[in-house]
């Protein structure tokens, strides 16, 4: 009898054995159909494709072609991007694998039996299928099926295209990139016209090139501030649409029927050609319109500066059917549009190396420091003396606007200077600081208030000039 049983449990164990054997037979033979591969398995020519859709993370898109423009499925008012359609079928006009594998009998394992992304596209011959399955970490790649029987693994996975929002396809209307302006207009808030002009007669220095008109007068500004101003308008994020189609309403509803500011800007680009043309750009911003009421009934309430994360203002380019919500802290970069925003800020309206001449009236005392040679060979002297004016120079351009004004003085004037430049025509410059307050002197210019200065830079000012006069 216990032989017996031996006999029976010795047979039980080779059932057990062959069955694993035949297992792992079938596990090996199993991944012996995956290989490596660099087939191409679809090649859907872009224009060839009438319709694409897509169902991801629960949202459905669809999208065909009507008279070669591609159109939303459920509103035809929506501005379709043209190049981000073409971008996401590229993939498809040669999509290429990296690994097959062939008689695939469980889906689930890759992920395809309930598919991530299912995309459809269809050309006047045929319908494909795509679906998009797990994401293989190990591989750093995703499988794939097309409805072949196979599923492959791709390294260029197609969810980075369509794992997209509505919003992720509408055709943003384009600022450009400003290198420089031919002519910028402001109207609204601001009425002024800025020009560009290189070898401007109205400055004394090189490097002003914009230009504009102040009751009269023909003014330089501060390039810097210029270009700084055109860059913000040129990295303008125009993504958050209120409405692809706006109504009257919705336009009223942002302020943007009578906009605060109006931004209009000439200028001049070149095709690959070099061949050069002039265009021009036009930008309404506007505050939304409740904010500005409250804003009206609080003036003069409040001197504080206004955060930017209260603010809700809007833009519109041209008159494009798209109104877009910009941040605060871009309203404010916008709207720093004024002549004081770009002007030069300044005390001294000339390059400190230009100057040939000082004339100082110090508490009542006048002093003057001459120069020899020009350029970097330049040397100043007092008295025969000759000096470094290191510590002037920088005391000079530290006289910078705090804040700008055309106030006469009606205090004690702390120093006086006449500069002299070494330029066409040998002009003047006449600088006087006045005591202010405690903490600002005025500047006057040529006989004209300019701005307040802080009364340290002052202080460091006449500190430098004593240390040569009184050397």
């Amino acid at each position: 009898m216990k032989r017996y049983k031996r006999i029976y449990l010795l047979l039980a164990v080779l059932v057990v054995a062959c069955a694993v054997t035949f297992g792992v037979s079938r596990y090996q033979e199993h991944k012996e159909q995956i290989s490596n591969s660099d087939q191409v398995v679809l090649e859907i020519p872009t224009d060839s494709v009438q319709s694409l859709s897509w169902e991801y993370d629960g949202q459905s898109l669809a999208f065909h072609r009507e008279d070669g423009v591609w159109v939303y499925d459920e509103d035809a008012a929506f501005p379709v991007d043209e190049d981000k359609m073409s971008q996401m079928l590229e993939r498809f006009a040669s999509f290429g694998v990296a690994f097959i594998i062939e008689e695939v009998e469980d889906l689930g394992q890759y992920g395809l039996d309930d598919p991530v992304c299912t995309i459809e596209i269809t050309t006047e011959e045929q319908n494909y299928t795509v679906q998009l399955g797990d994401y293989s970490t190990m591989d750093s790649q995703r499988y794939v099926s097309i409805g072949d029987g196979n599923v492959y693994l791709v390294q260029d996975d197609p969810l980075d295209d369509f794992d997209a929002q509505l919003s992720d396809l509408i055709a943003q209307d384009d600022v450009p990139y400003f290198e420089q302006a031919n002519q910028i207009t402001f109207s609204g808030s601001e009425n002024y016209t800025i020009t560009y002009e290189e070898d401007g007669a109205d400055t004394y220095r090189d490097s002003d090139v914009y230009f504009t008109e102040v009751d009269g007068d023909h003014v330089p500004l501060d390039t810097s501030r210029v270009n700084s101003y055109l860059k913000n308008l040129s990295y303008l994020d125009l993504t958050h649409y209120v409405t692809y189609n706006a109504t009257e309403e919705a336009i009223q509803g942002c302020g943007l029927d009578d906009p605060e500011l109006i931004i209009q800007v000439n200028y001049t680009t070149e095709d690959e050609e070099g061949n050069e043309s002039t265009q021009d750009f036009t930008l309404s911003v506007s505050r939304d319109p409740d904010q500005l009421a409250e804003l009206a009934e609080q003036s003069g309430e409040t001197d504080e500066e206004e955060d930017p994360e209260s603010i809700t203002a809007y833009a519109r380019v041209g008159e494009s059917q798209i109104l877009y919500q910009i941040t605060g802290e871009e309203y404010q970069q916008l709207m720093a549009a004024a002549y004081d925003d770009l002007r030069h800020p300044e005390v001294v309206p000339a390059e400190t190396e230009d100057i040939s001449q000082i004339d100082i009236t110090l508490e009542g005392v006048a002093y003057t420091i001459t120069s020899e040679g020009s350029g970097e060979e330049r040397t100043y002297s007092y008295q025969e003396q000759e000096l470094d004016l290191t510590d002037l120079e920088s005391a000079l351009q530290a006289l910078q606007a705090d804040r700008f004004t055309d106030e006469e003085p009606t205090q004690k004037q702390e120093i006086s200077l006449t500069l002299h430049l070494d330029l066409e025509g040998e002009p003047t410059v006449s600088i006087e600081l006045y005591r202010y307050d405690g903490s600002d002197c005025l500047a006057v210019v040529d006989g004209q208030p300019v701005c307040l200065v802080a009364r340290s830079s002052v202080v460091e000012l006449i500190e430098a000039i004593n240390a040569i006069v009184l050397n």
